[in-house]
């Protein structure tokens, strides 16, 4: 039973073990940029994309600053990020596309044939010294044309030229020069056929970096000598062909005996040798890419990186988090603003203001309304008390007497007495006199 992070680690080794250094050709997006230096990016086509890593030390060697929709072609190795198990890729090189793919299209063609050894020197054939008939694939209104039989008819006018047409650019070039290539060699009417064009970029060249081309340079029986563009330009017919001139004119002095020929075979053995030491150098680089490849995979700065990687993808979580947790707390800070505003103390203080105002006009109300029941009960009260008062009998012309001493009533003649002091109230004051006789009234 395995792990996660044992099969994680698995998967990466087989597929870094069993893939080789790629070149991988799409359009850059989800560019990210973080303090680390390290670029990570997914690479997409129409309908697939892929996650991308450049590290730091590659990055810095751009000579262009990459950006999302930009068409670009990597040399990357397959590898696997085992921590979240994503499918990667780790960048090596990064161009923009275009003419880089037109030359790392170039240059893989030539790593493959050169493995088939379509370049090695066993497969050249030795050019005719002295030959009857040369035969020229190129175009028919082309310079080169025009030098090349300037360049016979100096050097060897002796021989017969015979010219096969072709179109030495667009999109059917290359079909038409395979096909004349192997119709010179089936008719196997000349000892030598040169195959030109004059100078032109590599996209003009293209043709002549075709594999149908350098196949039927390849098979052709008849010694082929490429003469194609300028000195500078190389293409994989020049070194398919069994001698590789610098131009087109070049291609016709080859050809034709010269008194320097000795001279001549010596440069052409020497390029045979270039030849096979391109051919042994690339495969010592492919072995030297293939032992950095398992250094690679062994160095502690592999695990470094992921590290690094893994630390670039915590920090963006982090400032996620960050962000989530600032925008809550700002929320929430929101919230206790206005809790607060509700409690300020000035706010409920005008709030009990107003209460306590609207109390004290409910309660003077109330006062009135309760001081005026009782003034109309207090006037009842007073009417009834007038109507039950001995003081209003008093303002009818009666006293009420009393003992001056005892301050009793004399409501009989009964409790008064010859000599005793008395006092009688009136409506409007009283009077103290002395009974001197009393009369009692017959029949009471």
């Amino acid at each position: 039973m395995l792990s996660v992070s044992q099969l994680n680690h698995e998967a990466r080794t087989l597929l870094e073990g069993g893939f080789p250094l790629i070149w991988v050709e799409g359009e850059l997006s989800n560019l990210s940029r973080p303090a680390s230096g390290h670029l990570y990016f997914s690479l997409k086509d129409a309908s697939a994309q892929v996650r991308c890593a450049l590290f730091r030390n590659r990055a810095g060697a751009l000579r262009f600053k990459p950006a999302d929709g930009m068409h670009v072609l990597v040399r990357a190795r397959v590898s696997l990020y085992e921590a979240r198990g994503d499918f990667q890729l780790i960048i090596e090189h990064l161009e923009e596309a275009g003419h880089g793919a037109l030359q790392r299209a170039f240059e893989e063609l030539k790593q493959k044939l050169a493995k088939a050894g379509w370049f090695d020197a066993a497969h050249k054939k030795l050019l005719p010294s002295m030959p009857h008939s040369i035969g020229v694939v190129t175009s028919p209104s082309g310079a080169a044309l025009r030098d090349i039989l300037s360049v016979i008819r100096r050097r060897y006018g002796l021989a017969r030229t015979i010219v096969y047409p072709v179109p030495v650019q667009g999109e059917d070039a290359a079909k038409k020069i395979a096909a004349m290539i192997r119709i010179a060699g089936a008719r196997a009417e000349c000892d030598v056929l040169i195959v030109a064009r004059g100078g032109g970029s590599l996209e003009d060249l293209w043709a002549f970096n075709e594999e149908i081309v350098a196949r039927a340079i390849y098979e052709c029986e008849i010694p082929v000598v490429s003469g194609i563009g300028h000195e500078i330009d190389f293409t994989i017919a020049d070194f398919v062909a069994d001698v590789r001139a610098p131009t087109p004119s070049g291609a016709a002095e080859l050809v034709t005996p010269d008194g320097g020929e000795w001279l001549r075979r010596l440069a052409q053995t020497r390029r045979t040798l270039t030849q096979t030491l391109v051919t042994v150098l690339s495969g010592l680089h492919q072995r030297l890419d293939w032992y950095a490849e398992r250094l690679e995979q062994l160095h502690p700065a592999r695990l470094l990186r992921e590290r690094a990687q893994r630390v670039d993808e915590l920090e963006v979580r982090l400032l996620q988090s960050l962000q989530t947790q600032q925008q809550s707390q700002a929320a929430r800070l929101d919230g206790l603003h206005a809790r607060l505003y509700q409690h300020n103390p000035v706010h409920r203080l005008a709030l009990l203001r107003n209460r306590c105002q609207a109390a004290v006009q409910r309660l003077a109300f109330a006062a009135r309304q309760y001081f005026k029941g009782l003034e109309n009960r207090l006037g009842l009260a007073v009417r009834g008390l007038d109507t039950v008062s001995p003081l209003a009998t008093l303002d009818r012309g009666y006293a009420i007497l009393t003992d001056a001493a005892s301050g009793t009533v004399i409501a009989s003649i009964d409790s008064a007495s010859i000599g005793h002091k008395i006092h009688a109230r009136l409506a409007d004051g009283r009077l103290s006199a002395e009974i001197e006789s009393i009369v009692k009234e017959i029949g009471k």
